[in-house]
This record gives C-alpha cells, structure tokens and sequence, in this order.
C-alpha cells in the first residue's frame, strides 16, 4: 500500500506528518511513501532528505490518491474530494464537534482514524499525539515566557551584587504543565505548581517544582476511578490559591482545558494584582483562554504592564522537533495497524486501541466508540472496630512482659560474668577487660556516626580492627597451637577488613573526583 504524506494547508501550519526518519521507519513495514513536494520546508525537511530516506517525492494529487493518507490537522474540503473509496486518512479530526465531517467521511467509504481520539490507556500512549503536542506546547511556553520577561530566570551572584530568581507558578500538572515545570526549572527558576488532584504532587516535585498544597481544593476520586466535579467550595478554595499565587508570581502559566474547553483560573482582578513586567503564557487559548484577558493568536500588554501571551501554535513554532515525534506517534500506529509488517493495513476494530480512534469505515459512522474499561479504584474497606482502651492495655502488658524478660536476662548474665571473673586467672581477666572496653569503644563510635556517613568513615571505624590485629600478632608465637592457629586468623581476617575499608573509601572518593 501507498502512503501520502501531504503538505498542511492551515495558515501558518509549519508541522508536517512525517520526518526522513520516520518515513525510514515506514519503508521498514512494507509501505511506499509519497511526499509532497515541499511538505517538510518548513519543519527543516527538504525533499531530498525524504528521497534519501526511501519516499518519492511528488504532487499533491498523487498523495491525495494514496491508499493511507496521513497528516496533522484536518484536511481541508477540497483535498478531502480527492480521497478515494476505501482510502485510510489518519489525522486529528475533532470527531465530537466535527459530526457532519464525520458523516462526509462515512458516505464517501473512507476508513477515518482520528489521532486526537486515542483512548487514554497504557498501552496507548506510544501512539497518543496529545500528549506529544502538549510536552512540547509545555516547554516552548517556558521559552516564550523567558523572551519576554524583563529578568533572568535563574538567580545570579556577581560583583556587582546578586538578583533573585524568577518565580513561575504553574496551573495544572498534566503534561504541558510538567514540562513548564521542568524546563522553567532547568532555566533556574523557582516553580510553584498547583493542581487539583493531589497525587500529581509527587510528578510536580519530581520535576524540580513545589506542589502548593490546598487540601480543601483538591479533587475527590469516586469509586469507580474517576475524579468527582470540583464542588462550589472546592472551586472557590482553588480561586484563592490562584489569587495569592499570582500576586507573588512573575511567570504564570495556566494548563487548563476541559474536553477542548478552557475554564477561568486567572480573573482580571488577579491580572491587575501582578507587578509590572510579569507574563502569563495561556496555554488554553486555543480553547478561549484561561485568563479573562487572553485574546486567542495575539499578544497583549495590560494597563498596568503585565504581558498575557495567546499564542495558538506553540507547537508550530518548534516544527523540527514536534514533527519528528509527531511522525514517530504516526509509526507507532502503522505499527500497530501492520502485524505482519507487509505493507497492508489491518484494521481490528475489537482492539480497543483502534476502536477508539476509528469514527467512519466501510460506509458507518463508528462515533462514539464504546466506553473502554477502566479498572474501577477499589472500595475502601471498613476497618474492624477495635476497642481502644483494650488496644491500649495489650500494649502496655506486652511491654512489661518484654522488660521482665530482659531484666532477667541481664541478671543471668551479670551473674554468669561475675563467676568467670572471680575464678579465672589474672591474665585471662585482662583480656576479657581490653575486649569489654574494645566493644564499648566500637560501640559508641558507630552508634554515634550519622548513618549517611557509615560508608565514608568505613575506612576510619574498621581501624578499631587493629585491636584485634595487634593482639593476634602478639598471640601468634604462642606455644599452643590452638591460640596460634585463632591468632593467624585473626590477623589475617582484621587486616581484610581493615585494608578492605581503606580501599572502598579511596575508590568511592574517586567517584567525586573530577579530572581536569
């Protein structure tokens, strides 16, 4: 089968579907590839990089005639008259407010796959181009911030004096949000994160972030693993933590959308509360803004001198990149669709996977698709009612009993001792005394040292080694071969462990150690 790979035709569209990389890939599973001339021009694909990679580089009628035509947005209705019967276009569809685009597809018997209609399983997220476009949506955010803050990102200390690092607060820790955090972070910022779901706050830290925390704004799970609707409270608590971030903040960037949608988390009171010179990157521009004030495509600079960015092709402006991972979610899907790698689509409509993302084939409308399982979070099981007094006594007579016998114990033993020290010789009883003080001596010594610093000092507490090593070599010309014998393997087995030590600790010192 042929694939097409034509050239965007949105206004200011700079991505194209497929790199020379990944048309490599694709030659790999069978299938030719034709490529429009100058698709990839703007991305820093030249034809010939493609003709190199194994494609034929062509016209766009040629493409439009291939048997899988594959590319970013929605085509145009012009290039979708070109498509033939039983032709498979994979390309980001908008099924759920496209309903007549999806219709137009049906009657025209086109296998339609819609990219940003992947369910949001594990075993999908090789293929998930959302994902894909909000990592890099998240990062150049970051970089779009940076150009137009007056400041440095990152806290400086020269001659003249030092200047504190930007803050950026962070709305939202799905993936555009982490990758602002991590890429703020790597510019040296102090990022602050909020989300409202509590379990992200592990991710935002991970990250390099801080994870402001607000319990009583955070989502509830529901039982069959879903997040519950944030209440009137909860939505309020989350308002006050934007408010007094934004005040403090000099970089905001805002993450929010909701099915396409972008709910307010940023009110123009909170704008007019930032210093002059402060950004807001709104990331939901696309789905009308989460800031009151965002205009969709445009830069604008508030009275009191706060820059709100609206950009809607973030991911545009780092064609490069977004296009070779772009082209590579493309492989993973033809992939997915080619068990037999032989150049021919399989299309398994009971893998949930393509299911999901199929809306039109063989002259039906498949949209909706039915609900994926998810596995339900379990019900939290009710603990047994324990009295807590009882509970209490229990305890408190299991510790009695624990000390009585230990105070026993250390009698026997006191006794034990005391009857070795009384009847034995006087040499015997200097040696039991040097090895009482050697134990006490250890010890205090290694009881005493952080345990964080136990393998450093290695070297330094096994020197307490030498005690036996110097009394074995004292006993080792003894008379009795018995104490001889104990004596050679003592000193053989401290000298190990002392030596051992030593070398640990000079080979773990060389792993800081940088060669100049």
């Amino acid at each position: 089968m042929i694939i097409g790979i034509p050239r965007e035709t949105r206004p200011g569209e700079r991505l194209v579907a497929a790199s020379p990389t990944t048309v490599a890939q694709l030659t790999k599973l069978g299938y030719d590839v034709v490529v429009e001339a100058g698709a990839g021009v703007q991305a820093s694909f030249p034809d010939d990089a493609y003709a190199e990679a194994g494609a034929t580089v062509g016209t766009a009628a040629k493409v439009w005639a291939a048997d899988v035509v594959t590319c970013v947005n929605t085509p145009d209705a012009a290039n979708l008259r070109r498509l033939r019967k039983g032709a498979v276009l994979i390309a980001m569809l908008a099924p759920q407010a496209n309903e007549d685009l999806v219709e137009k597809l049906a009657k025209k018997g086109v296998t339609a796959l819609a990219l940003d209609a992947v369910p949001r399983i594990s075993r999908a997220q090789a293929l998930d181009v959302l994902s894909t476009l909000s990592n890099v949506a998240g990062y150049r955010a970051v970089i779009e911030a940076a150009e137009e803050y007056g400041g440095m990102f990152a806290g400086q200390v020269t001659a003249a004096g030092k200047t504190a690092p930007a803050t950026v607060f962070v709305i939202g820790a799905g993936v555009a949000g982490l990758a602002a955090i991590g890429a703020a972070s790597s510019l040296g910022a102090q990022v602050r994160a909020f989300d409202v779901r509590p379990e992200v706050a592990e991710q935002i830290e991970s990250m390099g972030g801080t994870f402001v925390a607000a319990p009583e704004a955070q989502q509830e799970v529901s039982e069959d693993g879903y997040a519950k609707p944030l209440t009137e409270e909860q939505q309020a608590a989350a308002m006050r933590v934007y408010a007094a971030e934004a005040k403090r903040a000099d970089v905001i960037v805002t993450t929010a959308l909701v099915r396409g949608k972008a709910p307010t988390t940023i009110t123009k009171e909170m704008v007019a509360s930032m210093r002059p010179g402060s950004v807001i990157v709104d990331l939901g521009a696309p789905g009308g803004g989460n800031c009151e004030l965002t205009v969709p495509g445009e830069k604008i600079v508030t009275d009191n001198g706060v820059t709100i960015i609206g950009w809607t092709d973030l991911t545009s402006r780092m064609p490069r990149h977004t296009s070779q991972l772009f082209g590579t979610n493309i492989v993973h899907l033809l992939t997915l669709l080619t068990p037999e790698k032989n150049g021919e689509v399989t299309l398994d409509l009971e893998d949930p996977v393509v299911r999901g993302m199929t809306v039109a084939h063989d002259g039906e409308v498949l949209w909706p698709p039915p609900p994926v399982a998810v596995s339900a979070a379990p019900a939290p099981q009710q603990a047994p009612q324990v009295d807590v007094e009882e509970r209490a006594r229990a305890a408190a007579e299991a510790a009695r009993r624990k000390a009585r016998r230990r105070q026993v114990l250390y009698g026997i033993g006191a006794v034990a001792s005391l009857l070795a020290l009384t009847f034995s010789p006087s040499a015997t009883v200097a040696h039991l005394t040097v090895f009482a003080l050697a134990v006490i001596v250890g010890f205090y010594v290694i009881s005493n040292v952080n345990h964080a610093l136990h393998t450093p000092l290695m070297s330094q507490t096994n020197a307490i080694s030498g005690i036996i090593l110097v009394g074995a070599l004292l006993q080792i010309g003894s008379a009795d071969p018995v104490v001889s014998t104990v004596a050679f393997v003592a000193a053989a087995v401290a000298s190990i462990n002392i030596f051992g030590g030593f070398l640990v600790t000079y080979r773990m010192l060389g792993m800081f150690r940088k060669d100049v």
